[in-house]
């Protein structure tokens, strides 16, 4: 009788544990969409910026996979590219050097290139809502 009792104590436990942990996991959950949110807000205006610096049309950082056909007209690299864009591997290695030639466009070092592509959540926003101007010859 002792151990239907406390397996029923245990179940009962079990079940209340859940839901509070539902309910912290909603509440995170809710937290970390917005967190979320806010990041994707701020980096659509940081790419829309940085387009309409380059003379590009701002609308386009809202397009995918045209967005990042307008990056590589920025950086200087040929359309092609796209496809090294495609390949796992190959594409985090082209997205460093396409991030490299758009910190170089814009009168920034190659280290700041390597913080577009590695920290872009804060190096995006800085670069397109700085004073730095495009120099395509650059």
């Amino acid at each position: 009788m002792s151990a239907l009792v406390s397996s029923l104590a245990f179940l009962m436990l079990q079940e209340g544990g859940e839901e509070g942990g539902g309910a912290a996991a909603a509440v995170g959950g809710g937290v970390g969409a917005i967190i979320g949110l806010v990041i994707a807000v701020v980096m659509i205006a940081a790419m829309w910026k940085l387009f309409t610096k380059a003379g590009e049309p701002g609308w386009a950082a809202i397009i995918p996979i045209y967005n990042f056909i307008v990056l590589l007209k920025i950086a200087g690299r040929p359309l092609w590219w796209i496809i090294l864009l495609l390949i796992p591997f190959v594409n985090i290695v082209v997205f460093i050097l396409v991030c490299i030639d758009i910190a170089r466009k814009f009168g920034k070092g190659a280290g700041y290139g390597i913080g577009l592509a590695i920290l872009g959540v804060i190096f995006f926003p800085l670069l397109a809502f700085s004073d730095a101007q495009y120099n395509p010859a650059a």
